[in-house]
């Protein structure tokens, strides 16, 4: 382990112990273990001041929005929008009206499948995806293009579970009209050239997606530099409530779109010959919408802020380092994703023992990590695995608690040899 006072753990600039101090749920142990939570790639805890906040706004504050004329409406009200724009400022949208709330990033996705997709998309077409991207963005893609006539394509990606770059540019043409791809791979952790992507994706004339559910708690996002058109992400993953997440989209495009669900609120007027469509955001989140769940966003991207992404990057890479070779270190363990770039996700199989029953015995020592496929299985057929253990690691993880994990997976070794 790193020493405290030097190396990497210097560089952090966080103090890991007080920051723990505000996640109540890393207090706790695990079959008589102290809890060891590495699966913050699937889901994040929150910090006191979240928890607090969604039950302050619950049992002092809570109103239905954009529809009363009363003060805890208003009120209400005042707070979701106050949400909506910590959400603009946090990716860097120009304009608080390009985010559309959503139950997170499935469904952001699916919004945009559904309501520029089935607008912009024609028989003959094509849409690009990865190799390595999360069932959330494949499936609504193979429905489209199905429904469509259109075709999807992927770019391959090499033994480190990198994109190749030069069979991406081969596959666009003029026929590209849209391209969506993750971040970074919730499966192997491998930050992606978006910037790079987005570029010569519009130099085709296509429109961008980016899946940023695994970016956005790990790195500063700016949506206006990047020029993606689309920007979608979760916050759960981010330390928020689950149930509440999101999609930047480029004015010009959301006002092009027509609604993707239908009912209250998203409408101008509704006679029972017609009805005219309110303008963006309102246009996409028809509803009462999950107004608590804003709020707690809201406050978890306070907490980000406050703590610094730059510092989170830096310190979750220094973790991701000495976790590679902490484990690279183990007989018989061989990782999945070794990209030049990557996020702090280690995924790995043993010789001896099926990821599902490696993360079972794991969990004996109060270990969580994630046995499967992650919501990938075109990843897992690629690598020529069923599935992986994988270990996921926020800025609230510590290096000690790397050092349990590589334990344990020497005892699984030995049980199973």
């Amino acid at each position: 382990m790193p020493d405290s006072n030097t190396g990497l753990a210097t560089k952090s600039a966080l103090d890991i112990e007080k920051v723990r101090q505000d996640f109540p749920v890393l207090s706790q142990t695990v079959h008589g273990k102290p809890l060891v939570y590495l699966d913050n790639a699937a889901t994040t805890h929150k910090p006191q001041c979240v928890i607090e906040r969604v039950r302050e706004f619950d049992a002092e504050q809570y109103g239905t929005v954009r529809r009363g004329s009363y003060k805890m409406s208003e009120q209400a009200t005042l707070l979701y929008e106050e949400a909506r724009q910590k959400v603009a400022d946090f990716v860097g949208a120009p304009d608080r009206k390009e985010i559309v709330f959503t139950s997170g990033t499935t469904q952001a996705i699916n919004l945009v499948a559904y309501s520029y997709g089935r607008k912009f998309v024609n028989a003959g077409d094509e849409i690009i995806i990865s190799n390595i991207e999360h069932h959330a963005n494949i499936v609504p893609w193979q429905v489209l293009c199905e429904e469509k006539g259109a075709r999807l394509r992927v770019i391959p990606v090499n033994d480190d579970g990198e994109l190749i770059m030069e069979e991406y540019e081969k596959l666009l043409n003029e026929k590209t009209r849209l391209v969506a791809v993750n971040h970074i791979s919730n499966a192997l952790g491998t930050i992606n050239p978006v910037k790079e992507i987005i570029r010569k994706g519009h130099d085709a004339g296509a429109k961008v997606l980016i899946d940023g559910a695994q970016s956005s708690p790990h790195m500063k996002i700016d949506v206006k530099d990047l020029d993606c058109d689309f920007y979608t992400f979760s916050g759960h993953k981010m330390y928020a409530p689950s149930g509440i997440g999101g999609v930047y989209g480029k004015m010009d495009l959301w006002e092009s779109m027509g609604p993707y669900v239908t009912g209250g609120d998203m409408i101008l007027q509704v006679t029972l010959e017609k009805t005219t469509y309110a303008k963006p955001p309102a246009r996409f989140e028809a509803g009462t919408p999950p107004i608590t769940q804003v709020i707690g966003l809201g406050t978890a991207i306070d907490y980000i802020t406050e703590i610094g992404l730059d510092n989170i990057f830096e310190y979750e890479m220094s973790l991701l380092d000495y976790a590679t070779r902490l484990l690279g270190e183990i007989d018989g363990l061989r990782i999945i994703g070794n990209a030049r770039e990557k996020a702090s996700i280690i995924s790995f199989v043993l010789d001896v023992a099926h990821p599902h029953d490696v993360s079972s015995m794991l969990d004996q020592d109060g270990i969580a990590v994630r046995g499967g496929h992650h919501c990938a299985q075109p990843t897992m057929i690629r690598f020529g695995v069923p599935a992986t253990t994988r270990a996921s690691m926020a800025f609230y993880n510590k290096y000690e608690e790397l050092d349990a994990l590589a334990e344990s997976i020497r005892k699984v070794i030995k049980l199973f040899s």
